[in-house]
């Protein structure tokens, strides 16, 4: 395992060009500051970034070698050694040990139900505090829908989840982005891998507010920084990169996974297509101590360096929230570790067995297969045995030229075979891998097989809502974790950044309310969404963890039959609002647009009351 060290040392020629060399950024560097990279603040601001990511990846190292292991269960197909390439070299038709993908299967099944627990519409939904706050949480809601779909928020989110799950933890760092033709912005996710992620050692995974600092290490290239420093008033010091004879080279730009082991393929690194590594971070600092200012009050400061030594961006977070705008799940955390344990890694053990039964057995049948022989070379001629082809002949050599004896001159010996239970065994280990990883055969679709016996309804019902139970539970988690923060930093960054009126789709039961309630202009299912009506207190509504079809709405069905044939119950329960609970725990999706819109519907009894009053006014008699 590669290990970090501190730092980067620049040539000499390095330093000459970047001390005598100005391009004019002094307009851009923030509250007057001396940013130039050969200025003694720009040094110190390097150092200290340094030396937070040294003590963070000091930590975050030693787990490396566990990911590494689920990335071999997780991507690699084949694990296989000399003497089995050797064996491919000579009939690739033959098998060599692999990865028994069980842990894949298991992980399939985890991401698919937090899919279906989250992925529905609206992913964020948001409640106002008080009356006056109704609509505006209403139009919050579409906006920041209508950002996750243009910039594809589902796919982040399946990173983080697929994070959490392997290595203990997934970090999204929630960003205000502008679409690549400049007329959309909107609110964005962009993932951390955890190999690159610089926590606070000293606070537990759950509690990185709590920590003095936050970062994580990126790459990108030099014309996008340039292109970026155009459009960006806080980007400075991107032409300095130029002047490097390796660019953005830094300690950081390795790649610690084995994810890569599946294609064989690995990162190119050349002069051509040579990437810069940035550190981003967040720290809590005094500015007077920094030198960036006279208050003495913490506040929370956002850093970017390129290449260990050209400082890119420093400024206050400033953000009304007043946090680390970063999210993190961690399902399986135990409250207190730094780096918690993931899903996978607990099985992993299981996982090698299980690889180790199966390519035992393997080796086991084409040691079998193949003849295994004891012959007496001054008898038999040994070019003719080593023919693989079939109906060969084997000439005997002069000495045994009539004797006869031929059995005595070759003999076969007998294999055993001593794994032939090993995939049973198998079987066993795969049972405890899912009742581990709450991934029963219910839950990957699979219903129970052996035995004479018939699987019940009552066993069916019993065995899945168990399974569904402990998914809920993991997928409630990552609601109160990530996903609360992430829809809080979306409504909150929206509320503070967006500046530019926007469209947003409104359709159904919503397109109604906004009409008839608060006299808002809807045209052919769209309206104008203006920044002041989103400035709005406001609730985040976290999901339960479930899913669609998973809440046996088989009782709701039986007590809908019940409440629609008594009448003293109609009037106590809303027997509409009853049956769009139902579809919609079937998986239906916008169940107001099934509603008719403009109907008053009434008792017949209702209806007679208002005609005698001469409220209501029968077809047939109306002028």
């Amino acid at each position: 395992m590669q290990r970090l060290v501190y730092g980067q040392q620049l040539t000499d020629i390095e330093k000459n060009q970047i001390k005598r060399t100005d391009f004019n950024y002094t307009d851009k560097y923030p509250e007057g500051l001396k940013l130039h990279p050969d200025s003694e603040l720009s040094k110190f601001i390097v150092r200290e970034i340094l030396s937070r990511a040294q003590i963070s990846s000091s930590m975050m190292i030693k787990r490396f070698d566990s990911w590494n292991e689920q990335d071999k269960f997780l991507t690699a197909y084949k694990r296989i050694d000399d003497d089995e390439r050797n064996i491919l070299s000579m009939d690739d038709r033959k098998p060599v040990s692999i990865v028994f993908p069980y842990s894949y299967a298991i992980l399939e099944t985890l991401l698919s139900y937090m899919m279906t627990a989250f992925f529905r519409d609206p992913i964020f939904r948001y409640e106002g505090y008080s009356p006056d706050d109704v609509m505006g949480a209403i139009l919050l809601e579409k906006v920041i829908n209508l950002h996750c779909n243009k910039f594809k928020v589902m796919l982040n989110l399946h990173t983080m989840f697929r994070d959490a799950f392997v290595n203990g933890f997934g970090v999204v760092a929630p960003i205000w982005k502008m679409s690549s033709n400049q007329k959309f912005e909107g609110n964005a996710l962009i993932n951390i891998d955890p190999y690159r992620y610089l926590p606070d050692p000293n606070v537990a995974a759950g509690s990185l507010q709590e920590g003095e600092f936050i970062g994580w290490v990126s790459d990108t290239n030099y014309i996008n920084l340039l292109s970026d420093e155009y459009n960006d008033e806080d980007l400075f010091n991107v032409k300095y990169l130029k002047l490097f004879k390796n660019r953005g080279t830094s300690i950081y730009d390795v790649d610690n996974s084995a994810r890569n082991l599946h294609s064989g393929v690995f990162k190119e690194v050349s002069d051509v297509i040579k990437p810069i590594t940035e550190i981003n971070m967040y720290i809590k600092i005094i500015p007077k101590e920094w030198k960036l200012g006279e208050s003495q009050v913490p506040e929370k400061w956002f850093f970017r360096i390129a290449g260990d030594s050209i400082v890119l961006s420093a400024r206050p977070a400033a953000f009304d929230h007043d946090k680390f705008p970063l999210a993190l799940i961690s399902p399986d955390f135990d409250g207190y570790s730094p780096t918690p344990l993931g899903r996978m890694e607990i099985t992993s053990g299981l996982q090698g067995v299980l690889d180790f039964l199966f390519n035992t057995h393997i080796t086991n049948v084409r040691k079998a297969i193949n003849d295994t022989i004891i012959y007496d070379p001054y008898l038999v001629n040994s070019n003719d045995l080593k023919d693989p082809k079939p109906g060969k002949l084997i000439r005997m050599r002069r000495p045994a030229w009539g004797m006869g004896k031929i059995s005595d001159a070759v003999k076969q010996l007998q294999i055993n075979d001593i794994t032939q239970n090993n995939i049973n065994d198998s079987n066993w280990i795969v049972s405890l891998m899912q009742k581990i990883g709450a991934t029963d055969d219910t839950a990957m679709g699979a219903l129970r097989s052996g035995g004479p016996e018939r699987l019940t309804k009552a066993e069916f019902q019993g065995t899945a809502a168990g399974g569904i139970s402990r998914l809920e539970r993991v997928a409630k988690l990552i609601g109160l974790q990530g996903m609360q923060d992430i829809g809080e930093f979306f409504a909150e960054h929206t509320k503070q950044v967006m500046d530019k009126e926007e469209y947003i789709k409104v359709t159904g039961a919503w397109s109604e309310l906004l009409k008839e309630e608060y006299s808002l202009s809807i045209s052919r299912g769209r309206m104008k969404v203006s920044p002041d009506q989103l400035d709005i207190n406001y609730d985040v509504l976290v999901r339960d963890g479930s899913i669609p079809g998973g809440n046996n709405n088989g009782v709701y069905l039986k007590m809908f039959e019940i409440l629609s044939q008594q009448p003293e119950l109609t009037q106590k329960f809303d027997i509409v609002k009853v049956f769009k609970h139902i579809l919609r725990g079937e998986g239906a999706k916008n169940v107001d647009n099934f509603i008719r819109q403009g109907a008053n519907i009434q008792q017949n009894e209702t209806i007679d009351q208002e005609v005698q009053k001469g409220n209501l006014i029968p077809l047939n008699q109306a002028g």
